[in-house]
C-alpha cells in the first residue's frame, strides 16, 4: 500500500515536472516564432514599396486610357466637322454675333479668337475662350441651340455627345465639350484669318492632356508632345 502511494506520488511529481517543462518549452517556442522589430519594419517597408508600384502602374494605365479615349473622340468630332462642311461648305466657325447659351455668352467670332499657339491653359477662368469655342462647336454639331441635351435638336445632328463628354452647370445646361482629363477641348479656326496663328487652315481641335500651361510670351509656341491634336 505504501509503495503504491509512493509510486503514485512519484508519478505525480514527475507529471508536475513535465507540465512545468512543457509550459516553459511552449513559451520558448512562442518567443522564437514571433517577429522581431527589425523583421516587422522590413515587411512594412516591402508592403509600402509594392503599394507604391501598384498605384503608379494604375495611374499610368488611367492616363494611357484617357489619351486613347481623347484620340478617338478627336477623330470622331473631326469627322463630324467634315460632314458639317459637306452640307454647309464651311467648318463650324463663329458665331457671327454674340449668342447666349444658359449662363454663358459666346462672343462674336469666338473660334477665330482662340490662338492655339499662345493659349495653353484651358482652366484659366480669366480667359474662358476654351469653353466658349467648344460650346459653340457643340451647338453646331448637335443642333442643340439652347445647350439642353434633353430638348430635341433644331436641325440635323452630326454628332451624338455622350454625357461623359459634356461639362454642365447646375441646371443641366452644357457649358463645354469635356476631354477625358476633365478640361475643355480646344477648338479654333484662327488660322483661317491669320496664317501666323493656329496650325490647320481648316480647324484646330485638341486636348492639352491635363496640362495647364500658362500662355507664354508673345510669339512663342505652347505646343508640347503631350498634347493630343488633329494636326
Amino acid at each position: 500500500m505504501i509503495r503504491q502511494v509512493l509510486l503514485r506520488g512519484g508519478r505525480g511529481v514527475r507529471h508536475g515536472k513535465c507540465l512545468t517543462n512543457c509550459a516553459r518549452a511552449r513559451r520558448d517556442n512562442q518567443g522564437y516564432n514571433a517577429f522581431t522589430l527589425i523583421e516587422l519594419i522590413v515587411v512594412v517597408g516591402i508592403i509600402i514599396i509594392l503599394a507604391g508600384l501598384v498605384l503608379s502602374t494604375a495611374g499610368y494605365a488611367r492616363k494611357k486610357s484617357a489619351r486613347a479615349r481623347a484620340e478617338t473622340e478627336i477623330a470622331a468630332i473631326s469627322a463630324a466637322c467634315e460632314n458639317y462642311k459637306a452640307d454647309y461648305g464651311i467648318y463650324p466657325r463663329g458665331p457671327a454675333s454674340a449668342i447666349p447659351i444658359g449662363n454663358v455668352t459666346i462672343p462674336a467670332n469666338a473660334t477665330d479668337n482662340l490662338n492655339t499657339r499662345t493659349r495653353g491653359d484651358p482652366t484659366d477662368t480669366t480667359d474662358p475662350t476654351y469653353g466658349e469655342t467648344s460650346l459653340y462647336l457643340y451647338t453646331q454639331l448637335s443642333s442643340d441651340s439652347d445647350g439642353n441635351p434633353q430638348t430635341p435638336p433644331t436641325g440635323k445632328s452630326y454628332f451624338t455627345f455622350k454625357p461623359q463628354m459634356l461639362s454642365m452647370d447646375t441646371n443641366g445646361i452644357v457649358t463645354a465639350i469635356k476631354d477625358p482629363f476633365g478640361n475643355s477641348y480646344g477648338y479654333s479656326t484662327t488660322n483661317q484669318t491669320d496664317p501666323n496663328k493656329g496650325y490647320n487652315p481648316t480647324f484646330d481641335l485638341w486636348s492639352t492632356a491635363g496640362l495647364t500651361t500658362n500662355p507664354p510670351p508673345s510669339g512663342t509656341d505652347t505646343i508640347t508632345p503631350q498634347w493630343i491634336k488633329n494636326w
